[in-house]
């Protein structure tokens, strides 16, 4: 038995096997394409939602007048996390990997942008001043996540859902520099966490997938929020798929890519 018929206008999650021009997918992980939305809109926001506010509240515990550090702050995930953010009422600091993006970022919102660098950790303590940090949303890795983590206040919490240092450019992966990044990955001592008083909490969306029932919680706490459509930065069509790929990887996109068929 099903609540859908041909011609309903739906969104959707799957575990893999998205780059295809047709899914089978169970009606659980299905939801209605909001009214005035686009596919291409639908299409960007599910999985990048889900993300932010699962790791904002539910892992991070987000409270109103707290102030919290995002990553990627002009991707999916981390606009959909300014966003929410800003409707808990907290001071949210946002950092990119390129000044292009930090006018786009400044129309959404946040309260502070970062371009970061080698001075991360100079700009992340100007930008603060003296708010405490209460929590990271983490995706970046290396000095990046150390260097968050130990500027996090007592009680603090880091969300890790992602490590893009280790992504590259082309189609073969730098072997060696890529083991080098991963055997002087940041090393943290859990017996240290009980006297700083902070901790770590990793996150991977596929919990969600398997517990649909949360998920659709989030959703329904979601639409409470009357969040704005999620940005589409970029569209490409299912025959250049390969070149949407490359363009990812040169991390000069703003919001989301999606493919359209």
């Amino acid at each position: 038995m099903t609540r859908w018929k041909p011609g309903d206008k739906i969104m959707g999650v799957i575990r893999f096997g998205a780059y295809t021009t047709h899914l089978n997918i169970d009606q659980k992980y299905v939801t209605p394409l909001p009214e005035g939305w686009s596919f291409e809109q639908g299409a960007a926001y599910l999985v990048q939602v889900l993300t932010a506010y699962y790791a904002l509240l539910n892992l991070g515990n987000l409270q109103s007048g707290q102030n919290v550090l995002i990553h990627s702050a002009a991707g999916g995930v981390g606009i959909h996390a300014n966003r929410i953010a800003k409707k808990m009422g907290a001071f949210t600091i946002g950092t990119v990997g390129s000044p292009a993006k930090v006018d786009f970022c400044k129309k959404e919102g946040w309260d502070r942008v970062i371009v970061r660098g080698k001075d991360f950790k100079e700009k992340l303590a100007e930008a603060l001043g003296e708010r405490p940090l209460h929590l990271v949303l983490e995706c970046i890795g290396g000095d990046i996540l150390m260097t968050g983590y130990k500027k996090l206040t007592a009680q603090g919490r880091m969300v890790v859902y992602g490590s893009a240092r280790y992504g590259f450019r082309g189609n073969r992966p730098p072997v060696l520099k890529l083991l080098y990044k991963f055997l002087t990955r940041p090393k943290i001592d859990p017996q240290r966490m009980t006297t700083s008083n902070k901790g770590i909490l990793g996150f991977n969306l596929i919990y969600l997938f398997d517990r649909s029932e949360i998920m659709h919680q989030v959703l329904a706490d979601l639409e409470q929020m009357k969040l704005p459509p999620p940005y589409v930065g970029h569209t490409y069509r299912f025959e250049e798929l390969q070149e949407a790929i490359k363009y990812f990887q040169r991390g000069e996109n703003v919001g989301k890519i999606v493919i359209v068929l």
